[in-house]
């Protein structure tokens, strides 16, 4: 039973880092996949870890959906706990709602039902729900009457993940966070986890998790060991057992390893398990052969990054031809990733420049411009009436948590090019400044889903 990850060559826990080299390889040539980090676990022990500069192994990163996963973890730690029933109503959780909810089916919608994404409902109703009432999702959630038998039919729904929290919440008198912290995070040494909070100061549940990449280790090795951690049973053997097999089937899902089945809060794969979460965050967990990957990046394409696991990782493990000699070279590029900066001509002398007004589909970008900073320069962006301000970094990205930034000269037309990464999420915004026309326009490399630029960092405590 593994308490701790301590660092061991590939080749000693029969892995071949040729084939790990091999999915770097793909991750990073693939169209729609950007890495930001990887940690490889097997036997518990660490095989691989490694972090895509600006991204760093302290930093927390937003989870989006993969946060399902921790918060179907506090409800387990609640059942063992006897604080809740699966084969409860999750009105019965929530009398005060009583006299509101009257479709039977509606009624008739278990807390097993919740964390199988099986509320009865054919298609996701978050908009939905807050139409029908803005300030109580809960309540929103409940007056939507099942399109069929709840346990019948699945949908991705988000107000299912996000009444699983309210629950825990209930029954225990406190926050997420807090209900996790002794009784999940500090036992599995997991010292930042923030989320973020709606305008009621609820957790989102469904997503808003910010983590390090050990914390998705670490849950994924615990479903590995069946709940049980340095010698203590964190959540029940059956819990796991259920919560990792397919408690409703999925079969219209588009992508393979996405209509395996659904469990509680887990997606089933071709290969083991998994929780995920948008643009590649991943807690893949493989019992065959014993072994944990957790994952972090900006990728839309995420059942390519899956493909590259299936067809690079999995032949390495336990390879009959195993090459121990391939250790030194992959710890050395593990030791030296990076995510490339803006490459182009020396940045000119940018005090005269002024002001410069903002458009395009960074939300709120009002304007930019640029002051010097001893022997470099900073970006001023004014966001919503506030500053944000950045280093530069020439041919290099200058970081200055939570944010992260290069810039260059594009070639041929004199435009000022700069990146602006944040680096406690996936998001990358780009940036072109015309020098000649004075106006400058802002695009997202991946949308943020629900924060902007003044909120894509960890939340406060």
């Amino acid at each position: 039973m593994t308490t701790t990850f301590p660092r061991t060559a590939p080749s000693a826990l029969g892995i071949d880092a040729r084939g790990i080299a091999r999915f770097l390889d793909a991750l990073e040539s693939t169209p729609d996949v950007e890495p930001h980090s990887i940690v490889l676990l097997r036997h518990g022990q660490v095989a691989a870890e490694g972090w895509w500069h600006p991204y760093a192994a302290d930093r927390v990163h937003l989870l989006y959906s993969l946060s399902k996963s921790f918060t179907a973890a506090a409800v387990g730690i609640a059942v063992r706990e006897g604080l809740v029933d699966l084969d409860a109503t999750a009105l019965s959780y929530f009398p005060e709602l009583d006299a509101d909810v009257t479709d039977e089916r509606s009624r008739r919608i278990r807390v097993r039902h919740l964390l199988a994404m099986a509320s009865g409902h054919r298609e996701e109703t978050l908009d939905r729900a807050l139409a029908s009432d803005p300030s109580n999702v809960v309540r929103g959630f409940l007056l939507l009457p099942p399109d069929d038998e709840p346990g019948t039919v699945f949908a991705y729904n988000q107000p299912c993940t996000y009444t699983l929290g309210a629950i825990v919440r209930r029954v225990s008198g406190g926050s997420l966070v807090e209900y996790l912290r002794p009784r999940l995070l500090e036992p599995l040494g997991i010292d930042d986890l923030a989320w973020r909070r709606d305008d009621t100061g609820a957790e989102l549940g469904f997503s808003g998790c910010y983590a390090p990449t050990s914390a998705i280790a670490a849950l994924g090795q615990l479903y590995l060991q069946r709940g049980v951690w340095n010698g203590e049973r964190i959540l029940d053997e059956e819990w796991v057992a259920a919560a990792t097999r397919t408690q409703v089937d999925n079969p219209n899902e588009a992508n393979p390893d996405w209509r395996q089945g659904y469990g509680f809060q887990f997606w089933m794969a071709r290969h083991g398990f998994r929780g995920d979460g948008a643009y590649g965050q991943f807690c893949v967990v493989l019992p065959e052969q014993d072994l944990v990957l957790a994952l972090t990046g900006q990728s839309p394409d995420m059942q390519a990054v899956l493909d590259a696991a299936w067809q690079h990782l999995l032949p390495a493990v336990d390879a009959p031809d195993l090459d121990a000699g391939a250790d030194a070279g992959l710890e050395a590029r593990l030791a030296s990733l990076g995510l490339p900066p803006v490459h182009g001509d020396p940045l000119p002398d940018l005090a005269a420049l002024g002001t410069v007004p903002t458009a395009g589909d960074v939300q709120g970008l009002d304007a930019v411009a640029f002051a010097r900073d001893d022997a470099s320069w900073r970006l001023a962006a004014t966001v919503d009436g506030r500053e944000l301000s950045v280093p530069l970094g020439e041919g290099e990205w200058a970081v200055e948590s939570p944010l992260a930034a290069s810039a260059a000269v594009r070639p041929g037309d004199g435009a000022i090019l700069v990146d602006v990464r944040f680096v406690e999420t996936p998001h990358l915004a780009h940036l072109r400044v015309d020098l000649h026309a004075r106006t400058a326009t802002a695009e997202w490399q991946t949308q943020p889903l629900h924060d902007g630029p003044l909120t894509l960092r960890r939340p406060a405590d």
